[in-house]
């Protein structure tokens, strides 16, 4: 049966032209938006990952409380035994100590008379120890002058909080704070370059200290604000299941500095982000499938009026409106797998061009919290290569079947006169 509708097909192309068309075209934006959210995700969960959340994340049950906030002042202790004791539980998780701190950024001239101050956001990261964090948050790449720091006292600092309070290379700048404990600290640190992660929320004022300086600063000796955990590869289901393990055996929330163990995907408004992003993508396949099918209706209804003469020889020769209507359907199956193919590779075309190229939307994020890099781009995974069936096969076989009602409505008297005409 499929063999002769196929090449009834080929031959009456006049038949399948303007339905593989709308399919094809659906399909192929399908496939386009859904590897364009696939690739906001993507990069929504990578760079929330690398600067704020971690794949997972521990913190105190107090600091839990106010983590907007980043409160230092109730973060963790002992953090070099706390590290390998997780080493040894989760070998497969990398573990990283954090501390996240505000303050001014003081620029002095020779008298020590303040010439520029802006506020800044501090990151103290283990800039000397390993290259982990240098790879994770791209160094080289955000690099834009100077280089990176050697020695403890070097800091590097955004591009844009450099050129808005004029400092230069190798300038000595003070940075003004509170400690752990809640009196003032100031201290003395020399610039040694300049960078720009193309992230809004960070290039507007971020600083990079390594993280013994940044202890010293704050008096915050084997601390740290948090305790990042990064996966070889993020996986959600596998976050869930460490942090589950963490929590029943070290969280008490009775005690308010016992660590409890935090998945990305529930930290902040990551979890209504990424839900909001899925229900989109549902909406949107539904959406589509809605609109071919009865675009594909109303095709089928004028490709009807067209085919009665057929179908009024047929029912001469016999066959019945049952076997007529279900071959209508294997057609349309056939027009549907047909059109997918066409738009998926159409589509997976674009969605490649736009994983590697981009698009730089910076100018509609100057003013953005969220931390999502400026070039966005589509990720194509192995779902792009099929969700173009779901709404490609789907809405030919709803517009043949709604259309197709119209042979049973009309009766075999009315078909033969029409054949005669």
């Amino acid at each position: 049966m499929f063999k002769f509708l196929a090449k009834g097909l080929l031959r009456d192309r006049t038949r399948s032209f303007f339905p593989i068309l709308i399919i094809a075209s659906g399909v192929m934006l399908t496939v386009l938006v859904y590897s364009w959210m696939s690739g906001f995700s993507v990069m929504l969960i990578y760079e929330s990952a690398r600067f704020k959340t971690g794949h997972v994340k521990i913190v105190t049950n107090a600091y839990n409380e106010l983590i907007d906030q980043k409160p230092y002042d109730l973060g963790l202790m002992n953090v070099d035994d706390k590290i390998e004791t997780l080493s040894s539980e989760y070998p497969d998780v990398h573990w990283q100590p954090r501390i996240y701190f505000g303050g001014l950024l003081d620029l002095p001239d020779e008298k020590g008379e303040t010439l520029s101050q802006g506020e800044v956001i501090g990151f103290g990261v283990d800039l000397f120890t390993d290259s982990f964090e240098h790879d994770l948050l791209n160094l080289e790449e955000a690099l834009t002058a100077g280089s990176l720091p050697t020695k403890n006292g070097e800091i590097l600092i955004s591009q844009e909080i450099a050129d808005k309070l004029d400092i230069n290379i190798h300038d000595v700048v003070t940075i003004i704070g509170s400690t752990m404990y809640g009196s003032m600290a100031m201290d003395n640190f020399t610039v040694s370059g300049m960078i720009l992660f193309g992230v809004q929320a960070m290039d507007r004022g971020a600083i990079i200290v390594d993280i013994s300086d940044v202890r010293s600063f704050l008096d915050m000796e084997n601390s740290a604000s948090e305790i990042l955990g990064f996966l070889p590869t993020y996986n959600e289901t596998k976050t869930f299941e460490i942090s589950t393990a963490f929590n029943e055996t070290y969280f008490d929330e009775d005690d308010e500095f016992s660590e409890i163990m935090i998945p990305l995907r529930t930290q902040g408004q990551m979890e209504y982000l990424i839900a909001t992003l899925e229900g989109y993508m549902t909406s949107f396949i539904f959406v589509f499938i809605f609109i071919m099918s009865l675009v594909l209706w109303n095709s089928g209804l004028m490709k009807g009026i067209r085919l009665y003469g057929e179908v009024g020889v047929r029912l001469a020769i016999g066959e019945s409106k049952g076997h007529i209507y279900r071959s209508l359907i294997y057609e349309s199956i056939l027009i549907g797998i047909a059109a997918t193919i066409i738009g998926t590779s159409i589509g997976l075309v674009f969605s490649y061009l736009l994983q590697y190229h981009g698009i730089n939307i910076g100018s509609m994020m100057k003013d953005s919290q969220m931390i999502m890099g400026a070039t966005m781009r589509a990720q194509v995974t192995p779902v792009s290569y099929y969700i173009g069936f779901i709404p490609g096969v789907i809405a030919s076989v709803i517009g043949a079947m709604i259309s197709g009602v119209g042979i049973y409505r009309r009766n075999t008297a009315q078909l033969f006169k029409e054949l005669e005409t």
